[in-house]
């Protein structure tokens, strides 16, 4: 059973490295099209695996795909790992009572956050001049209304309750129903593209690792850290992180693997993604023009399959060693 893992290993570790090596030397844009070789079967002297009903070549246009794979799964799943496991950890400690505003300047966030929400329409132009001015207009105003008696007193602030509804929230609608909608409305780019991932695929390691820091906190060295009067940011950082950092670890090369598949379906639906960007799900997309051209639903799939196969299948065989080595799974 060992050697087969390790075998399984080997196999996902040198899918990746080729997709890597791939993506290094793939084009930066899509082939250019040759009507005069239109839907080319594979094993041509020049297109050995084929070419697409405009004529552009299957294998060049795999390797530019998987370059644009790779631009956008990679950040995008760093960036919404990174964001829901800071939501998640800071969730965990701080709890309902820990954290604790003045009056004042809770008064001034709520207005920042009204006005921006309802001049955002009208000034959507200078959307950064209207968060800057905001900013600078709530910190006046929070340090005013802090000065008085009223705005002194201390708010005990819900975030776990205000967190946890905001992943609700986004866990109640389905996650490629709200990605399509937005992705059908904004322009398309590989930023916003990689921004839209991003904010809409943290709810998993935020809850995660909310989970993880609740069976943290009540340990000896974090309430050691708490009775010797560490501020709470620095015993997040400094004494429940490092703890349960491997949860997250363990969890990255899911998110990679659900990212592909997102990305994937929304250029076979022809969105998200500019048009002169390559991508597996566009390739996958022409065999509509072509429904004989088996390979093109084969070449691209078979990329699609092995590479959330290699990374559900390193997911599986590290994370029992991974997290088997914190307390949090103890």
């Amino acid at each position: 059973m060992k050697r087969r893992l390790q075998r399984i290993n080997l196999i996902a570790l040198g899918w990746l490295f080729l997709l890597l090596l791939g993506a290094t030397i793939a084009p930066t844009s899509s082939p250019p099209p040759n009507l005069l070789l239109t839907t080319v079967a594979p094993f041509h002297s020049v297109h050995w695996l084929g070419t697409d009903p405009v004529g552009r070549d299957v294998w060049a246009s795999l390797l530019a795909g998987a370059r644009a794979t790779l631009q956008i799964s990679l950040p995008a799943a760093l960036l919404s790992n990174i964001l829901g496991g800071t939501l998640g950890a800071i969730a965990g400690y701080f709890g309902n009572n820990r954290l604790r505003i003045a009056y004042g300047w809770f008064a001034a966030l709520v207005l920042m956050v009204s006005g921006i929400c309802a001049l955002m329409g009208p000034l959507w132009q200078s959307l950064g001049l209207l968060v800057v001015g905001a900013v600078g207009l709530s910190a006046g105003l929070g340090w005013l209304l802090s000065s008085s008696r009223w705005g002194s007193n201390l708010l005990s602030v819900p975030l776990d309750d205000m967190i946890q509804a905001l992943i609700a929230l986004l866990d109640s609608i389905p996650l490629l129903m709200l990605i399509l909608t937005v992705a059908a409305i904004q322009q398309p780019s590989l930023s916003g593209l990689i921004a839209l991932l991003t904010i809409t695929c943290w709810t998993t390691p935020a809850r995660l690792l909310r989970a993880a820091t609740l069976r943290t906190v009540p340990l000896q060295f974090v309430m050691a850290a708490e009775a010797a009067g560490l501020p709470p940011l620095r015993i997040v950082r400094k004494h429940i992180w490092p703890t349960i950092w491997p949860v997250l670890l363990a969890r990255i090369p899911l998110s990679i693997a659900l990212i592909i598949g997102l990305e994937t379906t929304l250029s076979f639906l022809g969105v998200g993604l500019p048009p002169e960007v390559a991508s597996w799900g566009r390739l996958l997309a022409s065999s509509r023009l072509a429904p004989t051209a088996w390979w093109l639903i084969v070449c691209p799939g078979t990329a699609i399959f092995l590479t959330i196969w290699s990374l559900q299948a390193l997911t599986k065989a590290k994370s029992s060693t991974l997290l088997a080595s914190t307390d949090v799974t103890k």
